[in-house]
């Protein structure tokens, strides 16, 4: 695997990633922000933060086969939520939870979680884009 998620001594551990993640691969892959749009581009889970973390996380995981690539295979992920306060993460953490099992993988790259003000469209309450690393 191109990929090694750890946590150094010294650094907090976090239950939902890891601190560090060393790539050893040889193509990288940058999946553009993904929001909660059905293959359609139609909306789903309108006003519904887990419902859209899902979505987003099942198009990461769309994204990621088409370029060969796996959960397995992130290097780093993105989260961007819209009018971000500490009361949404369970929501958030549920949405990723449903998303990641139905892909029947445990992500847990590094991430950073950013509080944004707004999204491209109103309804789109979170938006994840990944960069993962292959042989």
């Amino acid at each position: 695997m191109a990929i090694t998620l750890m946590n150094p001594a010294g650094l907090p551990e976090v239950d939902v990633y890891r601190q560090v993640s060393i790539a050893s691969g040889s193509k990288l892959v940058f999946i553009a922000g993904q929001v909660a749009w059905d293959a359609d581009g139609n909306p789903v889970g309108g006003g519904d933060l887990a419902a859209q973390a899902e979505q987003c996380y099942l198009n990461v995981g769309i994204a990621l086969a088409e370029a060969g690539a796996s959960f397995d295979d992130v290097a780093k992920v993105t989260v961007y939520v819209v009018d971000w306060t500490p009361d949404k993460m369970p929501l958030l953490l549920e949405g990723i939870a449903r998303g990641t099992a139905k892909l029947g993988v445990t992500a847990a790259p590094p991430a950073t979680l950013l509080g944004v003000a707004a999204l491209d469209v109103p309804e789109h309450l979170i938006e994840v884009e990944a960069t993962a690393v292959v042989d």
